[in-house]
């Protein structure tokens, strides 16, 4: 699954409510946990389902208030209510600290000092907390759960927060927003006991008294688009009124239209859906292994262009194909293709000999959409955090093996050998230079055949390796007339190779990846709805406790009283 991104801006207000003790009292616990429940309803609104675990400080006096805050000021004091140990309170009323928020009164239940107690607290019919999001025909809505004021609360909270969807949506339809700093940044998937949706954050060591903001968006046709809320213009660029104000103040027009713009640009980006289908991050059990490594790319959700050149890399390696000429890029199949080639290198071939930019892209994306399709099946019924930590460690290992090599000639080896396996590393352009910054390189004897600069055609000719012993024992492929560089040059001219090679391939990079996106992770379902909307924002970020972002619900700080 991918996680959605929408025009909104991240804009945070310093809102923080200050939280003022009854006179002569001492507050001070710790939240040793908190669990909250979101259940996202039809009619839409959300209820809070809360379990806060508190020990109180032996210093401390009883704990016989609670606030919680709640998102939005549309609740009913009704439809609130608060126990602990399985024994109901009475005593609910709006909170006087918080706003918006509830007080609950533990009365005789109150934590005692020295003690440890849990309140469960349900909110339940909270309206105004579905946005549009940027095409009228996606919900967004965010969640903070309730935090406390660091005068109060010390120490690490367990902090879970489980997102229940509407009822009806499918696995492959939703997207979760990117996750707050200390999360997972995929979050555990499934579906709950009544069948819908579920999407669960935790971090075992989370603050009390920091906010987290989650998210998710899914099509508006699950729930009463009468109860959406249309985000103004100011809210889709994700600028409040005051944040305006700031602006026109201190900046001038001519900052507010550049941060329109510049926001505009930073949120069409944020937009480009992940071209890995949602419905592979539902989560199975165990590691899927064997993958290889352009099927371990496909996994961790590596750019496509990245994806392309590694697919080039092996099939030349193997000497199914070699580059020709590099610019204007063309590529020649090898005859008779190699036996041990995959499916999608062959697939690979075809598209790449194409001379015609145009047809060439047209045959890859058929390749890469064939590609994520076929890893979403080898996936199916394994656990996809598993999966990817274990591709994460084969590519760790494999730089290890590089940077750790005894000689020159190991290094380089090395290197050739693990080339595919080292650009799962989202730092290899950096990590190569670095790692080859010194000494020589012995270029590999396939090289000419993705840089022809180092071919016959240049007369440096790739001879044909033998054995030379290896300083750790075994042998090393080499030759005493194998071409080398010094390592920076080899370093630069190995990323400038793989950042220009991808944008050779295809006609339009973002075209490319929009076009296989569009077939393996579309949007979700246009809705039935008759309610017009134009473009632009939604939720999708972050928000204080004044909510004025488009798709927030975010509860504000609470604390002990």
């Amino acid at each position: 699954m991918r996680r959605f991104g929408t025009l909104a801006v991240l804009v945070i207000l310093a809102a923080w409510l200050s939280v003022v003790p009854a006179a002569g009292q001492t507050y001070s616990f710790s939240l040793d946990a908190e669990t909250v429940d979101v259940y996202w309803q039809a009619d839409g609104t959300v209820t809070l389902d809360y379990l806060l675990t508190f020990t109180n400080d032996s210093f401390a006096d009883p704990m016989d208030f609670l606030d919680v805050g709640v998102p939005t000021d549309s609740y009913d004091l009704s439809q609130v209510s608060a126990s602990v140990a399985g024994q109901p309170l009475s005593d609910i009323s709006a909170s006087p600290y918080v706003t918006p928020g509830v007080a609950v009164g533990l009365g005789s239940l109150a934590i005692q000092p020295g003690s440890t107690g849990t309140l469960a607290v349900t909110i339940a019919g909270i309206r105004d907390v579905m946005y549009e999001a940027g095409d009228a025909q996606t919900v967004s809505v965010n969640f903070s759960p309730t935090w406390f004021d660091s005068s109060f609360v010390h120490g690490s909270t367990d902090l879970t927060v489980t997102f229940h969807l509407p009822p009806g949506i499918k696995p492959e339809e939703p997207r979760w927003h990117a996750a707050p700093d200390g999360f997972p940044s995929d979050p555990a998937t499934g579906m709950d006991a009544d069948g819908r949706v579920m999407y669960q954050w935790r971090n075992p060591d989370a603050r009390g008294d920091t906010q987290y903001v989650f998210g998710a968006s899914f099509p508006a046709t699950y729930v009463d688009t009468a109860a959406v809320i249309r985000p103004s213009f100011l809210q889709r660029l994700g600028i409040s009124e005051g944040a305006l104000f700031s602006i026109l103040c201190f900046g001038g027009f001519i900052g507010f239209f550049a941060l329109i713009i510049g926001g505009a640009v930073v949120s069409a980006e944020r937009r480009k859906l992940a071209y890995l289908p949602p419905k592979i991050a539902i989560e199975g059990h165990g590691i899927k292994r064997g993958l290889t490594a352009v099927e371990s790319a496909v996994l961790l959700q590596i750019p496509l262009d990245r994806v392309l050149t590694m697919m080039l890399f092996s099939t030349v390696k193997k000497g199914a194909a070699r580059v020709a000429r590099e610019n204007p890029l063309k590529v020649e199949a090898i005859d008779p293709p190699p036996q041990e080639l995959h499916d999608y290198e062959v697939a690979f071939v075809r598209g790449i000999v194409e001379e015609k930019t145009v047809e060439r892209s047209r045959k890859l994306q058929t390749v890469v959409v064939d590609l994520v399709k076929a890893v979403q099946l080898k996936m199916k019924g394994f656990s996809l955090r598993e999966t990817r930590d274990y591709y994460k460690a084969i590519m760790e290992k494999a730089w290890q093996e590089v940077e750790q090599a005894s000689t020159p000639e190991v290094k380089s080896e090395k290197y050739a050998e693990s080339i595919e396996w080292a650009m799962l590393d989202r730092d290899f352009d950096d990590r190569t230079q670095r790692t080859f910054r010194t000494g020589p390189v012995f270029i590999p004897h396939w090289w000419g055949g993705f840089s022809p600069s180092y071919g016959a055609g240049s007369g440096r000719a790739m001879a044909a390796p033998v054995s030379m012993p290896r300083a750790s024992g075994g042998s090393v492929a080499s030759s005493p007339s194998l071409p080398h560089l010094p390592g920076a040059d080899f370093a630069a001219s190995v990323v400038k190779g793989v950042q220009n090679t991808a944008g050779s391939m295809v006609s339009n990079l973002s075209s490319f990846t929009g076009n296989v996106t569009k077939v393996t992770n579309p949007p979700p379902p246009p809705s039935t709805s008759s309610r017009s909307g134009g473009g632009g924002g939604g939720g999708g970020h972050s928000c204080a406790c004044a909510c004025a972002c488009a798709g927030c619900a975010c509860a504000c700080a609470g604390g002990g009283r």
